[in-house]
């Protein structure tokens, strides 16, 4: 059975681990004004609003 000669370093570990991160895909959550899909804890790009009040102004594109 091998056995490793010295201890893996923390930062040799954590280098290796380091990629995984990156594959998670990013949570998303529904406005409740416009029901539109947001990010959550974000003012919704949509319709401007963030836990039921207006926090930025939107314009509307033509």
């Amino acid at each position: 059975m091998a056995v490793p000669k010295r201890k893996t370093s923390t930062t040799r570990r954590d280098k290796r681990r380091h990629n995984s991160y990156k594959l998670e895909v990013p949570a998303m959550a529904k406005c409740e004004q416009c029901g539109a899909v947001k990010r959550p804890h974000r003012v919704c790009e949509e319709c401007g609003y963030y836990n039921g009040v207006k926090r930025m102004k939107v314009e509307e594109s033509a």
